[in-house]
């Protein structure tokens, strides 16, 4: 077979490049793009040009370009143009799928696809708002390195039930039960496992202390046997006055009206979220108790020589903060704390520089950095690896810079 002129082969060469160029194109298009939209790694060209010569059906991928036959062959000008017509087209269609992954919105990850959800059969609609009722499931494990669990402890934990926000993701409310759990129960360590129904897997850890991790630095913790007010709580700032008229303040360790056995379940967050406030402690109801007071070093032996005559609790005024917590979360709005992840985009560089709001779509309310909080930072705070944040945003945009920015 006689050869053709160089024109004809070079055209000869194109026309069959880009006919057989559009499905290795796609495939090359389609790679990318998957590839770089799910998990955020771009594929190299290499690959992606030997996949596509390949598909394209030319025998040896790029090793063609230097194969004596086809270059000795009467048509050898016109089959090499296609290849390289081929690869270019690949190369392109890669590159444009790999853009296109980048900027498109990611409403679908791979995490998302591979999150666990909660089975409709455990989801309670009634109440108008969807509720899950988590319950524990089997017996409770110890966790290896801390004191096995009291029996009533670990009965008492297994008897535990309570309702959760179903709009919450598993993994999300294996966090909120863990966290209801160690707030409840004051444990040391608590893992929470839950399946599609709502039933939990639980280890845990007994406390590893009472009263002695609520008492200050410099304190000491004096039990009373007093006449006690009703609505008296952990942490009430209390004046007890001796019958030799010695008056000393103390904060509240411990309160407990006498015949009346702690509640089994204290008042919690009807939220249920991770970002919920721990539940509030058991408050007295009124009449002789035991009142357990953390006091200066001094006033501890005063207290127990003498009798308690009366006690007044001291006013600590109105709480706005938590009014102003109380409005952003009807606004949507959550709190977190977390710390910089070493290396991150927020390790060295400056609040203003990483764009924080913009980018993320939070607020940061303050920074501890260095061992020392600065409220309300200005854009030009520069926090480190290991510094804290506490930043306000929506469920999504928080845990979207957990991840990107958080330890």
């Amino acid at each position: 077979m006689v050869a053709s002129s160089l024109p004809v082969q070079v055209l000869l060469g194109l026309y069959l490049g880009l006919l057989t160029g559009i499905v290795p194109g796609l495939v090359s298009w389609a790679l990318g793009f998957t590839f770089k939209y799910f998990t955020g790694v771009s594929i190299p060209g290499f690959g992606v040009v030997v996949l596509a010569l390949a598909v394209a059906g030319v025998n040896g991928g790029l090793l063609a370009l230097n194969d004596q036959t086809i270059r000795n062959s009467a048509n050898g000008t016109a089959l090499l143009i296609a290849i390289i017509v081929v690869l270019m087209i690949s190369l392109y269609a890669h590159s444009k799928g790999d853009a296109m992954g980048a900027v498109l919105p990611k409403r679908l990850t791979l995490r998302g696809l591979t999150e666990r959800t909660l089975s409709t059969d455990a989801v309670d609609l009634t109440a108008g708002r969807g509720k899950v009722r988590v319950t524990v499931a089997g017996d409770v494990a110890d966790i290896e390195g801390y004191p096995a669990l009291p029996a009533e402890l670990r009965a008492e934990i297994r008897a535990f039930a309570d309702d959760f926000d179903v709009d919450l993701s598993l993994s999300e409310l294996e966090a909120a039960v863990a966290e209801r759990l160690r707030a409840e129960f004051d444990l040391a360590e608590v893992t929470v496992r839950l399946d599609e129904r709502g039933r939990a897997t639980v280890a845990a850890a007994p406390p590893l202390a009472g009263v002695s991790k609520r008492v200050p630095d410099g304190k000491r913790a004096v039990s009373l046997s007093v006449l006690l007010p009703t609505g008296v709580a952990r942490g009430d700032e209390i004046t007890v006055v001796t019958d030799d008229g010695d008056a000393v303040d103390g904060t509240v360790v411990a309160a407990r009206t006498d015949g009346v056995k702690p509640d089994e379940k204290p008042a919690t967050a009807t939220d249920g979220g991770t970002d919920a406030p721990p539940a509030p402690s058991p408050t007295t109801t009124g009449g002789d108790g035991r009142l357990t007071l953390a006091v200066d070093r001094s006033a501890a032996t005063r207290l127990l020589d003498a009798d308690v005559t009366r006690l007044a609790v001291r006013s600590r005024g109105t709480r706005r903060e938590f009014e102003l917590i109380s409005l952003l979360r009807r606004a949507g709005k959550r709190f977190r704390r977390l710390s910089v992840r070493e290396g991150g985009p927020l390790d060295g560089r400056s609040l203003r520089e990483a764009a924080v709001r913009d980018e993320y779509g939070v607020a940061v309310l303050t920074v501890r950095d260095g061992g020392r909080w600065r409220l309300g930072p200005d854009g030009d705070v520069t926090p480190s690896g290991g510094a804290d944040l506490v930043v306000v945003g929506t469920r999504e945009a928080l845990d979207r810079f957990g991840r990107e920015v958080g330890a």
